[in-house]
């Protein structure tokens, strides 16, 4: 890479990370390509992104953003996870490193606030945004369908009360 390209790298980068709201750092030392490449579908699917850059050239993108307070998680083979979904990248990532040793969660930042591990997995254990808007909806649509069960009720009660008295008026 000659210096526009990086230059050019480290811009974007920046951007990247100054647009999203989480960003998640981890080692990835031992991954193969199989295996990393199965952590970048499940997280383009989640609706987050990683990319993998020298850390120094991170460093550098770091500066000047919100996320800048976890430029000292950045020692050995790490990547970058991120998402606008508060709860998308950390989740996938926490998932992930369960079942692959290799990639180990280190901390990240959402917004100004730096995570360690456990903030990080805290954030994973939270619904995403889609599950949140599906509770929601449920949550407005049961009264009213409570609603119209009592308001059909008494009329149900009043069918069942006369079709009662038809039955006894055949039987008489």
């Amino acid at each position: 890479m000659d210096r526009a390209e990086k230059r050019e790298l480290v811009t974007s980068l920046g951007e990247v990370i100054s647009n999203t709201n989480v960003v998640i750092v981890a080692h990835y030392s031992g991954l193969s390509v199989s295996q990393m490449t199965d952590l970048r579908s499940r997280m383009r699917e989640a609706g987050a992104e990683v990319k993998v850059a020298k850390n120094r050239l991170a460093k550098l993108a770091l500066q000047g953003t919100d996320a800048e307070s976890i430029i000292d998680l950045f020692t050995g083979p790490t990547l970058i996870a991120y998402s606008n979904d508060p709860v998308a990248a950390p989740k996938v990532a926490v998932e992930f490193s369960k079942t692959n040793e290799n990639l180990v969660v280190l901390g990240g930042a959402m917004g100004t606030t730096k995570l360690d591990v456990n903030g990080v997995k805290a954030l994973a254990a939270l619904p995403s945004l889609d599950e949140l808007r599906g509770k929601i909806v449920g949550i407005i649509s049961a009264p009213a369908t409570k609603v119209a069960g009592v308001l059909v009720a008494p009329a149900g009660q009043l069918a069942r009360v006369f079709g009662a008295y038809a039955k006894k008026d055949e039987a008489a």
